[in-house]
């Protein structure tokens, strides 16, 4: 997945407006989670796993969902409260931990975070997500890569599709209206977590 997130990486550089000094906290936070998620994802269990992947799933979607609504609901209570704080900065390390251990729909929580800090707009809130997520998934090979874990016969295949999808649906995204770009990613954050529910709870009953 890193090497799709880095494919993408290039369609929006000029997207990314924050202040370089923001911006290198938001790295540091991105790559220090991302560490800890990865060795927490080493010391779990195939069967706990398994069952926390439905629940991440979920969380994520509802988050990215409710985003316009957290938006007004956050901006009521403090107009502080962005992506350059101290609670926006925490908020993205927590994400990056997630990002370690899961990487599952990391995207949509990172746009469910982003618009809750007061980034309303798709596409710029898509090239942060970009950066930070390929930041996120290439520290995360790392330990992997130490504690020899990966599958490389299925990296290898999956790498390909990952790369293709993610050149591809950067330029889509650089295209088309942001609600039909929240639709989609709507419908494919559903679906997901649909069907992991079915999958672990529903399909042993």
């Amino acid at each position: 997945m890193w090497l799709g997130s880095f494919a993408s990486t290039g369609s929006f550089r000029g997207e990314l407006d924050v202040p370089r000094p923001a911006l290198a906290k938001l790295m540091v936070a991105s790559v220090v989670g991302s560490i800890l998620g990865a060795l927490l994802l080493l010391r779990t269990s195939n069967a706990s796993f398994a069952q926390l992947i439905p629940i991440l799933l979920f969380v994520a979607t509802t988050l990215f969902i409710l985003g316009p609504q957290l938006t007004k609901l956050t901006q009521r209570v403090t107009a502080t409260l962005t992506i350059q704080s101290p609670v926006g900065i925490a908020l993205q390390f927590a994400i990056a931990v997630y990002g370690g251990f899961f990487g599952g729909a990391i995207g949509i929580l990172m746009l469910a975070l982003l618009g809750i800090l007061g980034m309303h707009e798709l596409r710029r809130a898509n090239a942060f997500k970009v950066l930070l997520s390929t930041v996120i998934n290439g520290v995360a090979v790392i330990p992997f890569l130490i504690a020899r874990e990966i599958a490389w016969d299925a990296a290898l295949y999956m790498s390909v599709g990952a790369i293709a999808g993610g050149y591809i649906g950067a330029g889509l995204v650089m295209r088309l209206p942001s609600t039909i770009v929240r639709s989609f990613v709507i419908f494919v954050a559903v679906t997901m977590t649909a069907y992991f529910v079915w999958k672990t709870y529903v399909r042993h009953v």
